[in-house]
């Protein structure tokens, strides 16, 4: 019984692509990122053919594409496929592929090739592709050329369902596979004849049995003896995007509870969108630590420090000046610890440990302190942002983190959105889904990764300056192909307002070309080119109107003009005086 699709009987490539794509789809693929090119025909056709079962989005700059479905990756946990044709088309991959590795989503990265004796002689379109990716692939390999015998259609496979595994297992990440392909590329009969009777090929028994990897089972960690002996402890939630952040975040809740410790939680983590799990939340602690007799104070002898360090300077400056011992759990194999401390890594999910009911005869005076100025200062923080009438970048971030939607996706840009996140967030309970592409924290691909993690979810927001959505506005060509809906929350300084708070800053010249580096675009014409609906905010209630609720489709900008030097001359002014004066 010979069941192929018509088309993959035609050339020996589409057979190639058939088998490639129709693997993937028995894996639970549902999302592939093709763009446009000859060599990719094989590939771009096959998954084509399996629309429905696979979403097929072109999206013409590759840049732009790996970084949708960077978003992709993010939002759902599955490995996503992005495809490209040779030469240097792979090469906009990259800087997706790094974040991909650092942050720990899984991709399948297809670059197609000319075939070996094509190569190393000014044949067009060829660069060297093997190893295109360095050492941030988890896995990568060249395939061999497509063959319609049998034996090596069952190591097509093999090869991506192994691809497949280590997209997701022991650590999510990027898998490059570099295919090469003869002509014809098109499906054209290939000179060649196609033997299908002696393949004896039978369709459901070659793909009988593949199946989405099992999960790798975690023994749950009793708790190590050191914390329950400690009353000097804290435990910092660090920046994570996990796939079930509610179980996530009463995980730390519960250990925090047993040993009544702290939360320094990141703006960056869910904790700080689960507020009421967690009633030793710290939220302030970036401001709370600038007062030198506070921190002095608050000296911890132990941390327990889950995912990646936050993003606070004067937290790390802290940990690194008292050299508390230290725990990271988990799961990832990589060295999670920047200040090279006494460290330990667990490398388990904090949801696997098993946190036993102690009676604690030691004193919560610490934890209490903790409490004291974290309530002392919040309240200040609060009453100062909403005495703010003018636009500025800071009360941006704190207002948002009131007023969206219940469980609204939301991508924060890196440089100064990250940091007013982490300053002013917040706690809520509006168990908001927040991403970030903090693994290389570049600002690559700001829009495409956002509109990546909103296709096919919940309304969404973005939250971003204005130089990170310059720098990837070729995004915006996604938007026909987009489905749902994104608010962009730009903030135009007309700048890079992270340098105004670095030492540079002094320096005029070159501090304005170079680094603050002003683009003086005009926003709304930049939309109408690409017939994105925009809107200037002038008001911090026209924005509150504007986020909740938000749209059902479409793709809008909503722009807060802001004066670059005096929010950096706001924050240097503020931050040190929130908890000045505080006395626990």
């Amino acid at each position: 019984m010979f069941d192929l699709m018509p088309i993959a009987y035609r050339n020996i490539n589409q057979l190639w692509g058939y088998i490639l794509t129709e693997t993937l789809k028995g894996l639970g693929l549902t999302c592939a990122i093709i763009c446009p090119g000859s060599r990719s025909t094989p590939l771009a056709v096959a998954f084509a053919q399996q629309v429905p079962d696979i979403e097929a989005i072109s999206i013409l700059d590759e840049r732009s594409a790996a970084f949708f479905a960077l978003g992709q990756g993010k939002v759902t946990g599955r490995p996503v496929v992005v495809v490209c044709t040779s030469g240097t088309a792979g090469a906009n991959f990259y800087s997706a592929v790094i974040e991909a590795s650092y942050s720990r989503v899984p991709l399948l990265i297809l670059t197609t090739d000319r075939p070996p004796e094509l190569r190393d002689c000014h044949s067009g379109q060829t660069v060297d592709q093997l190893r295109l990716y360095g050492n941030y692939p988890n896995w990568q390999t060249e395939l061999a050329l497509p063959s319609a015998d049998l034996g090596m259609l069952a190591y097509l496979r093999q090869v991506v369902i192994h691809s497949w595994e280590r997209a997701q297992t022991p650590t999510k990440g990027p898998v490059h596979l570099n295919i090469p392909f003869r002509d014809p590329l098109a499906p054209v009969p290939d000179g060649e004849t196609l033997n299908l009777a002696s393949l004896q090929f039978h369709l459901k028994d070659f793909f009988a049995g593949i199946a989405n990897p099992y999960p790798i089972p975690h023994a749950q960690c009793p708790m190590p003896k050191d914390w329950k002996e400690c009353d000097r402890g804290v435990i910092i939630a660090g920046v994570a995007q996990p796939q079930q952040p509610q179980e996530y975040c009463r995980a730390i809740a519960h250990l925090s509870q047993t040993l009544k410790w702290p939360v320094l939680a990141e703006g960056l983590s869910p904790v700080r969108n689960y507020a009421e799990l967690n009633p030793y939340l710290i939220s302030t602690y970036d401001l709370i630590l600038r007062n030198q007799q506070l921190a002095k104070q608050l000296a911890p002898e132990m941390v327990i420090q889950v995912g990646e360090m936050p993003t606070s300077k004067e937290l790390r400056t802290w940990i690194d000046a008292t050299q508390p011992r230290r725990w990271v759990i988990d799961p990832s194999d990589q060295n999670l610890d920047p200040l090279h401390g006494r460290t330990t890594h667990l490398r388990i999910s904090v949801e696997d440990i098993k946190v036993e009911e102690i009676n604690l005869s030691l004193s919560s005076d610490y934890g209490k302190k903790w409490c004291d100025a974290e309530a002392k200062v919040r309240l200040i923080v609060d009453q100062t942002m909403g005495k703010i009438d003018e636009i500025i970048e800071s009360k941006a971030a704190w207002l948002i983190s009131q007023i969206l939607p219940p469980e609204t996706p939301l991508f924060i840009a890196n440089s100064m959105p990250v940091r007013d996140v982490e300053y002013f967030w917040k706690p809520n309970n509006l168990r908001v889904r927040s991403h970030f592409n903090r693994g290389a924290n570049g600002i690559d691909g700001t829009l495409s990764t956002a509109l990546g993690i909103a296709h096919r979810q919940q309304s969404s927001v973005m939250l971003t300056g204005d130089l990170s959505l310059l720098h990837d506005t070729n995004g915006f060509l996604i938007r026909n192909k987009f489905v749902g809906h994104l608010t962009i929350v730009l903030i135009n300084n007309n700048g890079g307002g992270i340098f105004e708070m670095l030492p540079i800053a002094k320096f005029e010249p070159p501090f304005e070309e170079f680094f603050g580096t002003p683009q003086d675009i005009d926003f709304a014409q930049l939309c109408a080119t690409y017939n994105v609906e925009h809107e200037l905010i002038t008001s911090w209630e026209q924005l509150q109107q504007r986020l909740n609720p938000l749209p059902s489709k479409g793709v809008r900008v909503l722009e807060l003009q802001t004066n670059r030097k005096n929010d950096a001359q706001w924050r240097q002014e503020n931050l040190r005086k929130f908890a000045a004066d505080i006395v626990i």
